[in-house]
C-alpha cells in the first residue's frame, strides 16, 4: 500500500438532484500511499477548469464529459465504484474503433443523466431489446464519471500477436507490473484489454453504466473481472474531508489535488514522449488489497498508530498534534523516534520515494472467506505520469513496511487512460487509432 505524497521537500530522515428526464431538457437531445494517512505537506499550484473540478458541487449533479483530460481523475472522489477489466474478443480493428465510439456516445448520455441510447429503455419498440436496461429511471445523474484504459495486452498479446496493428504505437511505459514480495496475486482477477471506471455518488447509477457499456459491447469484448467499491479512501480535492479506511485511520490526508496543477503536470499527465496519442492521459494501476481484518481489530491501539505512523483519532503524524502538521522524523516522544522507521509514512514519505501519485481508491467487503473472516479491503487506483517511477518505485520501498503483516495484494493491473473527449465528434483512443 502507497503513501500519498507532494513535491513539497521534506526533512531528511535518519538513515437534490434533477430527475433524468429534467436533464434531458437541460442538457438538450444532442447533448481518478497504497493504504495510507498523508506524509508531506501538499503543494497549492496554478489550477484549471480541467485540473479543478467544483468539489462543492451537489452530490446529484452532472460531472461534465468533455475536456482535455477524462473525467474521473482529479474529478472530486465520488461515493461509489464499479471498476471492470475485459477482454477484447474480436480481431477485427474497425470492430473495434466501433465499439470505443459507440462507448463514447453511451457515455457523453450517461454522465448527463440520460439513457445510454437515443430511444431508451421504455419508449422503443415493445418487440425489440431497449437501448437502456432501465435501472436509472429517474435517478439524477450523481456525478457520474466513466474512464476507461488501455491495457498491455491490447497491443501486443502474451504469445506476442499484434491483433489490431497497435504494437508499435505500445508506449514503453505500459508494461505489465512486477512481482513485489509477498504478492498473491490471482491471474484470474487481474490484467486486462481494456478497463471502464465508473465512479457516482449513487450505487446504482454507477453499476448502470458499466452495465449498460458491458451490454453494447457484446460480441466484442467479455468480462475479465470487476470490482465493485464503496466509502472512497482518498480525496482529490482540497474542499473534500479525508475520509478513513477500513482500519479506521484517515487515509488521503496528502494526496495529490486537483487544485495543484503543476504536480499534477509533474505526476499524473503524460506529456511529450514515445507516444503523442496519449498526451494528455494518464497511467491507471490497480491492486486488490485484502486486509487481514481480524488480526488488525486484535493488535493494540499503540501498535496500529506506530504500524500506519498517524494517530487514529486526529490523523496527526505521531509526535504532532493536528492532521496537517508536516512529519517531523527527528521529534522524539519517550527516547524514541515517534515515527518508526518502520512505519507506513516513513517508508512512504517523499523524501524516501522520491515520487509522488494520485490515489483514487475505494473500500471493498465482498462476503467472506468460507472460515468466518471478512474478504474486505482495499481496491487501490492510483493515476501516474509512468509506473515505473511512480507505484513500482513507491512500492519497492515499501518491502520492509509494517503493514505488510496486515495486507495481502491478490489482484494487479495497469492500464494507458487517453486524453479527455474534446467535443461531440471525438471519441476515446481517436488518436491511437487514426495515427
Amino acid at each position: 500500500m502507497t503513501e500519498p505524497t507532494a513535491e513539497q521537500p521534506a526533512p531528511q530522515p535518519r538513515a437534490a438532484g434533477l430527475s433524468r428526464r429534467r436533464l434531458l431538457g437541460a442538457f438538450g437531445a444532442g447533448t481518478a500511499g497504497v493504504l495510507a494517512a498523508g506524509a508531506a505537506g501538499g503543494v497549492i499550484g496554478r489550477a484549471t477548469a480541467d485540473d479543478a473540478p467544483a468539489a462543492g458541487a451537489a452530490p446529484t449533479d452532472a460531472v461534465p464529459f468533455h475536456g482535455e483530460h477524462q473525467a474521473g481523475i482529479v474529478t472530486p472522489a465520488q461515493d461509489r465504484l464499479h471498476f471492470v477489466a475485459l477482454d477484447v474478443t474480436t480481431d477485427d480493428r474497425e470492430d473495434l474503433v466501433q465499439l470505443l465510439q459507440d462507448w463514447t456516445e453511451a457515455a457523453r448520455r450517461m454522465t448527463a443523466g440520460r439513457d445510454a441510447g437515443p430511444v431508451g429503455a421504455v419508449d422503443g419498440s415493445q418487440y425489440a431489446p431497449p437501448d437502456d436496461t432501465g435501472e436509472a429511471i429517474g435517478l439524477p445523474a450523481s456525478g457520474l464519471t466513466v474512464t476507461v484504459g488501455f491495457g498491455p495486452t491490447l497491443f501486443t498479446t502474451a504469445d506476442g500477436t499484434d491483433r489490431f496493428g497497435l504494437a508499435a504505437r505500445r508506449p514503453a511505459p505500459l508494461v505489465e507490473l512486477p512481482g513485489f514480495p509477498g504478492d498473491q496475486i490471482d491471474p484470474a482477477i487481474s490484467g486486462g484489454d481494456l478497463c471502464i471506471q465508473a465512479c457516482a455518488n449513487d450505487p446504482q447509477v454507477a453499476v448502470h453504466a458499466v452495465r449498460n457499456l458491458i451490454r453494447i459491447g457484446a460480441g466484442v469484448v467479455s468480462v475479465r473481472w470487476s470490482q465493485l467499491g464503496f466509502g472512497r479512501t482518498s480525496s482529490t480535492s482540497t474542499g473534500q474531508a479525508t475520509p478513513r479506511n477500513l482500519f479506521g485511520f484517515k487515509d488521503g490526508t496528502d494526496n495529490l489535488k486537483a487544485e495543484n496543477g503543476s504536480a499534477l503536470d509533474r505526476f499524473v499527465w503524460v506529456g511529450d514522449g514515445d507516444a503523442d496519442w496519449l498526451r494528455g492521459g494518464s497511467y491507471l494501476v490497480t491492486r486488490r488489497i485484502r486486509m487481514l481484518i481480524e488480526p488488525w481489530d486484535s493488535s493494540s491501539l499503540d501498535e496500529q498508530q506506530r504500524t500506519i505512523g498517524r494517530t487514529k483519532g486526529s490523523g496527526a503524524p505521531l509526535g504532532q498534534q493536528a492532521e496537517f502538521d508536516p512529519v517531523d522524523f527527528t521529534e522524539q516522544v519517550d527516547g524514541r523516534f515517534a515515527v518508526p522507521e518502520t512505519s507506513h509514512v516513513f517508508l512512504a514519505h517523499p523524501t524516501n520515494s522520491g515520487t509522488a501519485i494520485l490515489r483514487r481508491g475505494y473500500s471493498f467487503v465482498d462476503g467472506s472467506d468460507g472460515l468466518g473472516r471478512l474478504d474486505a479491503g482495499l481496491f487501490f487506483i492510483a493515476f501516474q505520469q509512468d509506473p515505473e517511477t511512480g507505484f513500482v518505485q513507491v512500492q519497492r520501498n515499501l518491502r520492509l513496511d509494517a503493514m505488510n503483516e496486515y495486507i495481502r495484494h491478490t489482484s494487479s493491473a495497469v492500464f494507458a487512460c487517453p486524453p479527455g473527449v474534446r467535443d461531440d465528434g471525438d471519441w476515446w483512443g481517436r488518436a491511437l487509432f487514426d495515427g
